[in-house]
């Protein structure tokens, strides 16, 4: 019996190894999940004259002339450029370093596929890929008995043709293939069968085939997912928690009363949410996205009090060093004598709030573990540490993650499943962040999460003015940039000047990734020489700080400290400032090389300024040329302060796997033809059809095996991480 577990090289013999190394395919299900990327419509190819720039193409063409050409400045490159004609006019394809093309027979049939380009002013294709139709041959032979040729992705030296001919080989000997999606909801959206579904996106006779395929496998994707986390809610409502009502005359209501500022509309609500999450005996699990400033943790601040009024502990894990620092400082400053508690000076009520981190000296963490496991501590901000088996919670009832996306869902999971290892009553938990989530991604990264969303921005927050400064066409626009510090700091503000690097070295580990491919010319700037230039240079005569994430913990610290009490001007940064740091004077940002950073990434960055009494003011610098994408990503950041509609331009402008991030790798695995940016209609009927099928029961063994795929596919990404 061949099912889609059996080993590739049981069906295609020694094609197996190229397969293997040129896509990590090892069974039968990886081969035919090997999906085309396009199709040659056999019955109208297309002919030269209907060409366009950048236009993916596929025709068949007459071969008039073949050239071998070497370069002069390295004679042992050479390319082939061949001549072709589809009896109207003629183009010219080239090749590079490709002996065998340079064999090809004039007067052959080929049928070529690959993308238009311009070269000096004419159309050409660049390394398409050829392929002979065979003497006495007509294109509609290519196909199936019909009129349609699958172009798979190719490379490892495969061709499209070669994957081809390999999967037609599996297709004629698997026996059983896996059905996920049970009968009747596969009856109440008229999707195809398994075996249909991929014999008609392999071998179609038509253009309906194909659609009809994509359209199963797509829905299967989602339903797949979707499953995995109507498994966790429905798990989750099996599961206990101890209520936590909090009472009326406790720790919160007594911090209520002390707020210099009114609660906004969508802060009191999403409060009053989460309230009566915490008072039920299953766990609460809840999503909160909201603008940057928009008041996240002081909602969080409070659950955590309502927490702690209840005999319980809270715990918030942050994923970095300077960010948890930075939220343990502003809570011991809201709270004040509240965070006292066993304390001279502390109120009556009142509790303690622990930091623990990883570089912690030996006698601040053993301290910390004592005040954790006694429970003197009620409310513990760390980073990764407090993940560690070492860390033992008298009571832990809520914990709250910030910055969910630089976490894995096994990362999430660690501290509530040790905690209720103890006694079987799981913590409630809230996960944060600022980084707006399209309903989209909501549902297909974070389906297992109640989603509560923050829009609006506390009264007194002022605006930030974004401007870009195209050093290209107007250098003296960066002079007057740092004019600009000066006259801020003189004002006695203080400013931020962002880099994507730490090094000298432009292949940095830590520098950001270009967002677009012409952006890889582009030299950038690093922080320590430009830490260095500017003390010598346009800033000479302020006090400049470095922050950057390979500095030891205590010189972060330091700095951060240094800074939030006006002891530096300037801090010289990477994006290590992006989220969670508060210094109300800091009143302008300037980003180098802003083309190297995410729309939503420059948004965050941006809210770390304005965050006073004084507006703020952001200046994106960039060396790309006008009318460059990067370009047009930095004019929109500057149009508009919606974080909500920065980020559905980011997830549009993106490609899928950064949508969904290297966290979330089970879910990125097993997407092939789904779009988690345009399929929503997809994504939310198959969240229901999920949901359906498990509380009902209807849950198919192929269905059970891909949850477990999934969920293990994302636990050994965890346990590599870890």
């Amino acid at each position: 019996m061949i099912d889609f577990e059996a080993r590739l090289s049981k069906v295609v013999g020694e094609s197996a190894k190229k397969l293997e190394k040129a896509f990590g395919h090892r069974t039968v299900g990886d081969l035919l999940r090997h999906y085309p990327r396009r199709y040659i419509d056999l019955e109208h190819p297309d002919s030269f004259d209907e060409l366009e720039p950048g236009q993916v193409v596929a025709f068949v063409a007459t071969v008039l002339d073949v050239k071998k050409l070497s370069f002069r400045n390295n004679p042992r490159k050479f390319r082939v450029v061949v001549t072709l004609s589809d009896g109207r006019a003629t183009m010219e394809a080239v090749f590079f370093n490709q002996y065998a093309v340079s064999k090809t027979p004039v007067g052959s049939q080929q049928l070529l596929s690959g993308e238009v380009s311009v070269y000096q002013g004419r159309l050409q294709l660049a390394s398409p890929h050829m392929r002979e139709l065979p003497e006495g041959k007509t294109l509609a032979d290519l196909g199936r008995g019909g009129g349609a040729l699958p172009i798979y992705p190719a490379g490892g030296g495969l061709t499209s043709w070669d994957v081809e001919r390999a999967v037609n080989v599996a297709l004629d000997v698997v026996d059983v293939f896996p059905e996920p999606i049970p009968t009747d909801v596969r009856s109440a959206r008229g999707l195809l069968d398994a075996p249909t579904a991929y014999e008609y996106i392999h071998r179609p006779r038509k253009r309906s085939d194909w659609v009809f395929a994509q359209t199963r496998l797509r829905f299967e994707e989602a339903f797949e997912v979707q499953a995995v986390f109507a498994r966790r809610r429905l798990d989750s409502q099996q599961r206990r928690a101890t209520a936590r009502p909090g009472r009326g005359d406790g720790i919160r209501v007594a911090f209520e009363q002390r707020l210099p500022f009114t609660l906004t509309e969508g802060q009191a609500q999403v409060a009053a949410e989460i309230d009566q999450d915490l008072a039920d005996t299953h766990p609460m699990h809840r999503l909160l996205q909201g603008e940057v400033g928009s008041g996240k943790t002081i909602v969080a601040l409070l659950a955590m009090l309502q927490v702690v009024d209840s005999g319980g502990q809270a715990a918030l894990l942050a994923p970095t060093e300077v960010l948890a620092t930075q939220h343990h400082r502003s809570m011991e400053r809201m709270l004040g004598d509240l965070a006292k508690g066993g304390m001279l000076g502390g109120a009556d009520e009142a509790t303690r709030v622990r930091l623990l981190t990883g570089s912690m000296g030996a006698k601040a963490r053993q301290q910390a573990l004592l005040d954790i496991q006694s429970g003197e501590a009620g409310i513990v901000v760390g980073t990764h540490a407090l993940l560690e088996e070492t860390v033992r919670f008298a009571d832990l009832g809520l914990v709250v993650i910030d910055e969910q996306h630089r976490f894995g869902v096994e990362q999430r999971a660690a501290l509530s499943d040790r905690a209720a290892a103890a006694d079987g009553v799981a913590p409630h938990v809230l996960v944060m962040t600022a980084t707006p989530i399209p309903r989209t991604i909501a549902m297909t990264v974070f389906g297992d999460l109640e989603v509560s969303t923050l829009r609006e921005l506390p009264a007194g927050r002022q605006p930030i003015q974004t401007n870009v400064v195209p050093v290209a066409e107007q250098p003296a626009w960066l002079d007057r940039a740092w004019q600009r510090v000066h006259e801020e700091v003189g004002r006695g503000r203080q400013a931020y000047v962002v880099v994507s690097r730490i090094g000298e070295s432009a292949t940095d580990e830590d520098a950001e990734p270009p967002e677009d491919d012409d952006e890889e010319k582009r030299p950038t700037v690093g922080l320590v020489e430009l830490a260095e230039a500017l003390a010598e240079g346009p800033l000479a005569g302020l006090r400049l700080g470095r922050l950057h994430g390979r500095m030891p913990p205590d010189e972060k610290d330091a700095v951060m400290s240094a800074f939030a009490v006006g002891d530096l001007d300037v801090l010289v940064a990477t994006t290590v400032v992006e989220v969670g740091v508060d210094v109300p004077n800091a009143t302008m940002m300037i980003v180098m090389d802003a083309d190297r950073f995410g729309v939503s990434q420059l948004h965050q960055l941006r809210g770390r300024v304005g965050r006073g009494s004084e507006p703020g003011l952001c200046l994106l610098v960039t060396g790309a040329p006008a009318g460059a994408p990067a370009r047009e990503r930095l004019a929109a950041v500057a149009a508009s302060t919606d974080g909500f509609e920065l980020s559905r331009l980011d997830v549009e402008l993106r490609r899928e796997g950064d949508v969904l991030g290297a966290r979330q790798s089970g879910v990125r695995s097993s997407l092939r033809l789904l779009s988690v940016v345009r399929d929503e209609s997809i994504i939310a009927a198959a969240r229901e059809a999920a949901v359906e099928a498990l509380t009902s029961g209807d849950v198919p063994a192929d269905l059970e095996a891909s949850i477990r795929r999934l969920e293990e596919s994302e636990r050994a990404d965890y346990l590599e991480r870890a």
